[in-house]
């Protein structure tokens, strides 16, 4: 109708023509221009198409050929042709030239169409559906889904048609099958691009179920029906992608595999050798396949076989090829991996999917990572991920893949192996790997090889601080292998010490004992490993020397020494203590700018304690440890000494001067044959008691200043003890040795003077002190007496005199010792016996039979010397005699005579004789006075009456002889 409401007039077949015929006057032209998208030619070809088509209606209502259809006919293939001429000529992408292409195709078309007979021959049907299948095909592709509908419905009626005619000859079975293929797979991709999945089906059904249609067809039609066909499949499996919260992803995984399946069966009876076009079709649709398989396998768990042998036929195809290591290729290697993963395959398949991937991986840092992280989803399967990372290690090193890949691989197999149940399995691969790397000689830079070590030293601590000792100390041996080289020697000596250390704590000493000796005694860390192992063994001797040797090293820390210091106190070790702060105190005066003399002094101290510990106890070392007291005290006053302010250390003199001093006195009555060790201690205890009293920082106690003298004295007193001893065991004495002797007794002397003329201690004390010199002084005569300095012993004869105290005692010890010497001068021993003498009769108290032998040596002196003097002497000291005599003549010790008879005796026979003697020399009146003294110790001897009268006789016989003058 037209707008007007009345109804158009139907126009004729010339009309129509003639109208179509100036349309292609005006069109042509400008198609040979290659001016195909300008809108006045594209309007002016859509109206051609659209008066063709209305031409042919009419034609088809006439059973009549038009002669006017051959001029439309040919004006409609050389259209068509013009189509392919634009298309071959354009630059243009492919889909804005069939957009060009179109309305020139749409119009030919049409004019064929309008040129077609009434009753078309096989021929003319075979042509028409082809050229209405390719337009229908381009107004789809195009998205003009009605225009093209209609041309499909036309061509639905020519398949029809050529359907219906028999060709019993079978000259066109071939040409048949071909376009109805392609009308048929056209109609089923506009079905597809329609939405109508149902056509599209039925169609594609159509197409690929009739085997004998199939066979005639070239490989170039299977292919293009093929393509199609996968077509379809891939955008249902994009869609399972995209769309899976709508549609089940199996469902459509499922659909998609119905039509690859298809596809593939068109190909698959064919030869691909010749034709790589082909071939990699069929690669498309096992790919394809294979992953609509794996989309779908949760439905249908056989489907992962299928995909799994999709894959296999596919890398079969493709592992002899130049280009198998492109990622399109590789990708088919990890989708194959992924389906058997998802099979729950073995650890074999597994390994030789993946070590299909690295077999033909091109490395770079992503592939790498992408191969990592993978196996990071394999973490339950870790002999395989081992195994993997392995053959990739061995890969990298074969074709020789960055360093940074092999110290990547290297640093993942560390990590994985730290994550192994069975620890041997662990290390056996690590070494396994270690090995392989030192084969090939491969360099570890130091970056990545302190990686390694971390990570080692991190896990080998992990199992230390677990209780795994014996695994700890593996993780740390693994840090000593030869490809940390370039670490130095530290790093392996470090990795030593920790396996020592674990093996240690697993009471492994002799284990321990052997990896520790594998490095360098040189090293301070190293000695204290030893010390510890020695120390739990219990080898003292050997843990000293160890703290020797780790004192002089060159990265010696003292942090290591008070760590020593406080084993051996936890353990009560104290020989190893003592050596231990031995060395501590040694490394403290070894230190530079050392200002505070307190810390030496404390240790000094500790030291001091330990060793008057150790003497304590039984079976002690005597020799090491006085050695080591004696030392340790000098020590202590030579920084005492050397202090800028000495009263800081008051308090530690304090306690050291009463430490050695009771140390001595237990010494004392403990040791044997010790003396001069003990005089020794006596004098450390002396010097540090004059220290403590010149710097305390409060007045000093008068007791001070005993022990003081005390210990003076007795150190004199042990070295004359010890000279005896020695003197009794050796023939010959170096006079040295004398004199040494001599000195140290006049200065202990001299020191204990000086106490009493400064007054420093009470008028109670002064005894004890007085007393201590005179013995002091018996020892110097002593040693007077061996160096023959009788100078020396004369004056210290006389000083005694000047004191009323224990003079007797001290007289009788200077007469028993000049007494024995043999050397000594008569003056000498005369000098000291009178002395003693004087002393005697001072006192008034003394040994009876001693004044006696005394007096008798004298009197033999001085009468042995003959002189008037001398005898009167004599003569005095015998009337001394009778004076004791008649003083303690009848004293008696039981039933003998305190003053012995035989002296009684002697003075009697020697007063008779000497008498005689003066007699004869005319000398009356001194023989007057000796003969007076006889008879009056006649009266102290049995029968002395009688004696006295015959010497009374004898007496006046004589001097009737000789006149008187």
């Amino acid at each position: 109708m037209s707008p007007g409401g009345k109804k158009s007039r139907a126009r004729s077949p010339q009309e129509l023509y003639d109208e179509i015929k100036e349309l292609l006057i005006k069109t042509k032209p400008k198609l040979k221009d290659g001016t195909t998208r300008d809108e006045t030619i594209t309007r002016d070809l859509h109206k051609i198409a659209s008066l063709a088509q209305t031409f042919t209606e009419q034609r088809l209502k006439s059973s009549k050929k038009s002669q006017l259809s051959d001029f439309l006919d040919q004006e409609g293939v050389s259209l068509w042709n013009a189509s392919g001429a634009v298309r071959q000529s354009s630059a243009h992408d492919s889909r804005v030239v069939v957009a060009a292409c179109l309305p020139v195709r749409l119009a030919g078309f049409r004019l064929m169409e309008a040129g077609l007979e009434p009753k078309p021959g096989t021929e003319a049907l075979l042509h028409i559906l082809q050229i209405a299948s390719k337009t229908g095909a381009t107004l789809s592709e195009l998205g003009h889904n009605d225009t093209a509908s209609g041309v499909l419905s036309c061509a639905a009626k020519y398949e029809e048609a050529l359907r219906n005619i028999d060709d019993t000859s079978g000259t066109n079975q071939q040409a048949r099958a071909c376009v109805t293929t392609v009308y048929l797979s056209t109609r089923m991709e506009a079905a597809w691009r329609e939405g109508n999945e149902g056509l599209a089906a039925f169609m594609a059904d159509k197409v690929t179920e009739n085997d004998g249609r199939l066979v005639l067809l070239s490989n170039h039609d299977r292919e293009t029906l093929a393509t199609k066909l996968l077509d379809i499949g891939k955008s249902l499996l994009r869609s399972c992608y995209q769309d899976n919260k709508l549609t089940p992803e199996e469902s459509k995984a499922n659909e998609a595999i119905r039509w690859m399946q298809k596809a593939f069966s068109v190909i698959e009876p064919l030869d691909c050798t010749a034709n790589a076009g082909l071939a990699e079709l069929k690669r498309s649709v096992l790919r394809s396949l294979a992953r609509g398989y794996f989309l779908s396998s949760s439905q249908d768990p056989e489907n992962l076989i299928r995909a799994e042998t999709a894959l296999e036929e596919v890398i079969a195809t493709i592992d002899s090829s130049v280009d198998n290591v492109s990622s399109e290729y590789q990708q088919l290697r990890w989708m194959k991996l992924a389906v058997i993963k998802r099979r729950k395959a073995g650890d074999t398949v597994l390994l030789q999917a993946l070590q299909a991937i690295i077999d033909n991986l091109t490395y770079s840092e992503s592939n790498l990572t992408d191969v990592l992280q993978e196996l990071r989803t394999l973490s339950q399967h870790h002999q395989l991920v081992t195994s993997t990372i392995q053959y990739c290690l061995h890969r990298a090193l074969q074709c020789s893949w960055s360093p940074d890949a092999v110290e990547r691989l290297l640093i993942s197999l560390i990590f994985h192996c730290s994550k192994d149940d069975k620890h041997d399995r662990a290390i056996q691969d690590l070494h396994a790997s270690f090995k392989e790397l030192c084969d090939v000689e491969f360099e570890l830079l130091k970056a990545p090889a302190t990686a390694c070590i971390t990570l080692l030293w991190q896990y080998g601590d992990r199992h230390y601080h677990a209780g795994r000792w014996n695994e700890a100390a593996d993780w740390f041996t693994c840090g000593t292998h030869s490809i940390f080289t370039s670490l130095g020697p530290v790093s392996s000596s470090k990795c030593f010490r920790k396996a020592a250390l674990a093996h240690l704590k697993q009471k492994d000493y002799a284990h321990a004992g052997s990896i520790i000796r594998r490095c360098p005694d040189t090293e301070a860390t190293t000695q204290y490993v030893k010390f510890l192992i020695a120390v739990y063994q219990g080898l003292e001797d050997e843990a000293i020397n160890t703290i020797r040797n780790m004192v002089h090293a060159v990265d010696f820390d003292r942090k290591m020494i008070l760590l020593a210091c406080r084993l051996a106190h936890d353990l009560d070790m104290k020989n190893l203590l003592l050596n231990v702060l031995k060395a501590l105190l040694e490394t403290l005066n070894l230190r530079e700018n050392v200002g505070n003399s307190t810390e030496a002094m404390t240790l000094v101290r500790c030291i001091i304690r330990l060793i008057v510990k150790l003497l304590g106890e039984p079976a002690a070392d005597l020799n090491r440890l006085v050695a080591a007291l004696l030392h340790h005290l000098n020590i202590a006053v030579t920084i005492a000494e050397s202090c800028e302010q000495p009263a800081m250390l008051s308090r530690d003199l304090s306690w050291l001067w009463r430490t050695a001093y009771n140390c001595a006195i237990q010494a004392c009555s403990d040791w044997e044959d010790r003396e001069d060790q003990i005089s020794d201690i006596f004098d450390a205890a002396r010097r540090l008691l004059e220290l403590y009293t010149l710097h305390a920082t409060v007045d000093v106690d008068q007791a001070i200043y005993i022990y003081l003298v005390n210990a003076s004295f007795a150190s004199a007193s042990g070295r004359v003890m010890s000279f005896r001893r020695l003197r009794s065991q050796t023939e010959s004495i170096d006079s040295g040795k004398y004199r040494d002797l001599f000195n140290n007794i006049n200065q202990s002397l001299q020191r204990i003077s000086k106490v009493l003329r400064e007054e420093k201690v009470s008028q109670e004390d002064l005894p004890r002190l007085e007393s201590s010199l005179q013995i002091l002084r018996v020892f110097i005569v002593e040693a007077a007496c061996h160096l023959s300095d009788w100078t020396t012993v004369l004056a210290t004869i006389e000083e005694p005199s000047r004191s009323d105290r224990d003079s007797l005692e001290t007289y009788e010890a200077f007469a028993d010792a000049l007494w024995e010497d043999k050397n000594c001068p008569i003056h000498v021993l005369f000098t000291a016996l009178e002395a003693t003498l004087h002393a005697c009769l001072a006192r008034g108290h003394f040994s009876l039979e001693k004044f006696a032998r005394w007096l008798r040596a004298m009197c033999i002196i001085l009468l042995t010397r003959a002189t008037g003097g001398d005898r009167s002497k004599a003569i005095g000291y015998v009337d001394q005699a009778i004076a004791v005599l008649e003083e303690h003549g009848d004293a008696r010790d039981g039933s003998e005579l305190l003053y012995p008879l035989d002296e009684r005796q002697w003075l009697l026979s020697t007063a008779y004789n000497t008498g005689l003697e003066c007699l004869h020399a005319s000398m009356v009146d001194e023989a007057k006075r000796w003969f007076e003294c006889s008879t009056i110790i006649c009266r102290f001897v049995p029968d002395g009456r009688q004696r006295a009268e015959k010497i009374s006789t004898t007496y006046s016989d004589l001097l009737a002889r000789y006149p008187t003058r």
